[in-house]
């Protein structure tokens, strides 16, 4: 039996996030308020009587869906799939930076956010096909209520799968650290939850 409910989080901050970097598939570590905010999932995950934990590879999703799966007593299944967008050549630096290095290129990204790709990176168009395969490996595990830690980005695409939207009904949303989608798969219907912890 496939997943009923999908509960979709975001890392907990991390001190590139503070320092407004792109991350993408680079990493830095979860700050003093990060840890918090994983412990705070892993309350809102038992609560919810979560069965399975899964997670992007990059360390600062791991370590978050790590305090909710050991708060549950499962083990965390790991999915390449669910890594954030490649940010190419812009990952590691700062708004102001890129468009320094990379003149007149961010903006173009309006045009068709769906479409453009970072600088030898990926583009949502490409995350959102890892997003699909995502949301299969979760299906097909048999839980009941799934927990899925990832990023922002490839976040929205996985929200998107899920829920059966347009790419322009998820390319807007923001998902601070402490929001968490639950989307029913049997109805593509959405919910926003708050595990409490607001992150600035």
């Amino acid at each position: 039996m496939c997943a009923a409910v999908i509960y979709l989080a975001r890392h907990g901050l991390t001190e590139w996030n503070v320092q407004k970097r792109w991350q993408g598939q680079l990493d830095s570590p979860l700050t003093d308020q990060g840890w918090q905010a994983a412990m705070n999932l892993a309350r809102f995950a038992v609560d919810c009587e979560v069965d399975a934990v899964f997670s992007s590879p990059l360390l600062r999703a791991r370590s978050t869906a790590s305090v909710a799966a050991d708060a549950l007593g499962v083990c965390l299944q790991v999915l390449p799939s669910l890594a954030e967008l490649h940010h190419g050549e812009m990952a590691g630096l700062t708004v102001r930076e890129a468009d320094s290095k990379f003149p007149g290129v961010r903006a173009t990204r309006e045009h068709d956010k769906y479409q453009w790709r970072f600088p030898a990176g990926e583009s949502y168009a490409d995350a959102d096909d890892r997003a699909a395969h995502a949301l299969l490996a979760v299906e097909e595990v048999g839980c009941q209520r799934a927990l899925v830690v990832s990023h922002e980005m490839i976040g929205r695409m996985v929200l998107r799968q899920a829920a059966g939207l347009e790419p322009r009904e998820t390319l807007g949303r923001r998902q601070p650290h402490d929001r968490v989608y639950r989307v029913d798969l049997s109805t593509g219907e959405v919910a926003e939850l708050s595990t409490g912890l607001r992150a600035p």
